[in-house]
């Protein structure tokens, strides 16, 4: 992402995987853990929506973790349609965890990756380890059986999103009564919009 980006791997269950870390330069308030795009559509955590939101949890102050999910880059493994990859991101915790120990944890994800991080906030809550906030880009309702989120998460979707049609994500919303933020005239990629998210996020983050 910039200078100060750093690349590590982790050995997962299927192979290793390979990870980036942006530190703030304070000590970190907490952790935040970033998830991309599918990975059969050609999503890695270096996409433009992954990297923002990175950048936005570094300027308030998190250190903030993204990987490339199974068989993207140079993560080893194949696909495991979000079930692999939750266990994975236990995996980017833990060792997230071990250096940076009792800090709150922020979930964040883009696409596909809303549906990964959704599953894994529920395994948390289920753990008895309540997230302290998530922020959800595009969200994959509709697409995957993206699991409801605590009350105070943060939803940005875009007015032309054909990929997720905004009507799925209010369908997913309602029963929640969750509110989502829509930025009028973007798209699933937020091209020439990506400013609104950090905007958002950081104007609502307590």
């Amino acid at each position: 992402m910039n200078a100060q980006t750093s690349h590590f791997f982790l050995n997962g269950a299927a192979g290793k995987l390979q990870c980036a870390l942006d530190l703030p330069n304070i000590p970190p308030v907490g952790i935040a853990l970033v998830a991309h795009p599918h990975p059969l559509y050609g999503g890695t955590m270096d996409n433009k929506v992954a990297q923002t939101l990175a950048r936005t949890f570094v300027a308030l102050g998190y250190a903030t973790a993204r990987m490339n999910f199974r068989g993207v880059g140079q993560s080893e493994g194949i696909h495991d349609d979000g079930i692999g990859e939750t266990d994975d991101m236990q995996t980017l915790l833990t060792h997230m965890q071990s250096h940076y120990p009792d800090l709150p944890l922020a979930l964040s994800g883009f696409s596909f990756g809303t549906f990964v991080q959704s599953r894994f906030q529920a395994q948390l809550k289920e753990q008895g380890c309540p997230v302290q906030r998530m922020v959800l880009i595009g969200c994959a309702a509709g697409k995957w059986d993206v699991s409801p989120v605590p009350d105070n998460t943060i939803v940005i979707h875009g007015e032309l999103d054909d990929t997720i049609p905004l009507i799925d994500v209010f369908d997913w919303a309602r029963p929640q009564e969750l509110p989502i933020i829509v930025i009028p005239g973007a798209d699933h990629f937020f091209h020439r919009k990506l400013h609104h998210i950090r905007h958002w996020v950081t104007a609502l983050w307590d």
